[in-house]
C-alpha cells in the first residue's frame, strides 16, 4: 500500500513506532514506499537522525550513534534506523546516495525547521562522485539478478538506483521515485515494460521471484542505463566536492547544543 495512502491508523502505527526509539530530529519513509513500488506485504522503511544527549557525546566510552527498533504495530512491519547527527551529517559528505534519498524524502514522518535547514544545506552535498555511489549500487543489484533466486524487486532495483543516479548527475537534483523518474527524463529503456514490472510488484508478493529469461531480456536496457549513468557522470556540472562543510559543522554544533542537552 503505497505511502501516500496509508490509513490514519497505519500513520499513527509510524508514530508510535518513534516513540519506541530516540526521539528523531527527523524521521521520513525509505524504501520501496519511496521508491514506489511497494507490495501490500512491504514492511516500512523509517530513517532518519537523532541527536544524542551531550553527556553521551563528551564520555571518554563510544556511544551507540545508530539506533535500529523492529516492530509490528497495528499489523504492520516496521523498523526505524536512525543515525546521531554527527553520523549522519558525515555520511551526506561521503558521496552518499542512500542517506541523501532519506533527508528528501517527500514521505516525512517527523520533520519541521531542523529537517528544512538541514535539506538546504545538503544542496551543497550532490557532488560529481555520487555516480560511484549509484554505479556500485547498480552492480550490486546485477549480480543478484544473475542467481537463480532473483527477484522482480531487485530488477526494479536495478532501475531505480540507475536512474536516480543519471537524475542527481544531470539535474543536481534526488529523485528516488521510479514511476516519476520514468516520466521526467528520457532514458535508453522499454517505459512500458518497466511500469508493467512496478504493477507486478505492486500487486504481487515482496520477494516475488523472476526468471532468467526475463532478466535476460532486461539485461541490455540495464547496459544502456550503465553507459549513461557513465555518460551523465562525464558531462556533469556538479562540484567534484562537498562545498557547505562550515555550515554543516555549525549546524550541527547548534543542534547539539539546543537539543542534546
Amino acid at each position: 500500500m503505497p505511502f501516500a495512502v496509508l490509513p490514519d491508523d497505519a500513520r499513527a502505527a509510524l508514530v508510535e513506532l518513534l516513540n519506541r526509539g530516540p526521539q528523531p530530529l527527523f524521521a521520513t519513509v525509505s524504501g520501496a514506499h519511496l521508491y514506489g513500488f511497494c507490495s501490500p506485504d512491504s514492511d516500512v522503511d523509517l530513517r532518519g537522525a537523532f541527536v544524542a544527549p551531550l553527556r553521551e557525546v563528551l564520555r571518554l566510552r563510544p556511544f551507540e550513534d545508530t539506533r535500529v527498533v523492529l516492530g509490528e504495530v497495528r499489523g504492520l512491519e516496521l523498523d526505524w534506523v536512525a543515525h546521531d547527527l554527527s553520523k549522519f551529517v558525515g555520511l551526506m559528505t561521503r558521496r552518499n546516495g542512500y542517506v541523501l534519498e532519506q533527508l528528501t524524502s517527500p514521505l516525512v514522518v517527523h520533520g519541521g525547521p531542523w529537517l528544512d535547514e538541514l535539506r538546504e544545506i545538503g544542496r551543497g552535498c550532490m557532488i560529481r562522485p555520487l555516480y560511484f555511489h549509484y554505479r556500485g549500487f547498480l552492480g550490486s543489484q546485477r549480480k543478484l539478478l544473475a542467481k537463480p533466486s532473483a527477484t522482480v524487486k531487485e530488477l526494479l532495483y536495478a532501475y531505480r538506483v540507475a536512474l536516480t543516479g543519471i537524475y542527481a548527475l544531470r539535474a543536481g537534483v534526488i529523485e528516488a521515485n521510479l514511476p516519476t523518474l520514468l516520466r521526467e527524463q528520457a532514458a535508453p529503456i522499454d517505459r512500458l515494460a518497466v511500469e508493467a514490472l512496478i504493477e507486478r510488484k505492486v500487486h504481487g508478493e515482496e520477494k516475488g521471484g523472476i526468471s532468467a529469461e526475463e532478466v535476460a531480456h532486461h539485461n541490455p536496457a540495464l547496459d544502456a542505463l550503465d553507459a549513461a549513468l557513465t555518460e551523465a557522470h562525464d558531462r556533469s556540472k556538479l562540484p567534484e566536492e562537498v562545498s557547505v562543510w562550515d555550515d554543516l559543522d555549525d549546524y550541527v554544533v547548534r543542534a547539539r547544543l539546543a537539543l542534546g542537552a
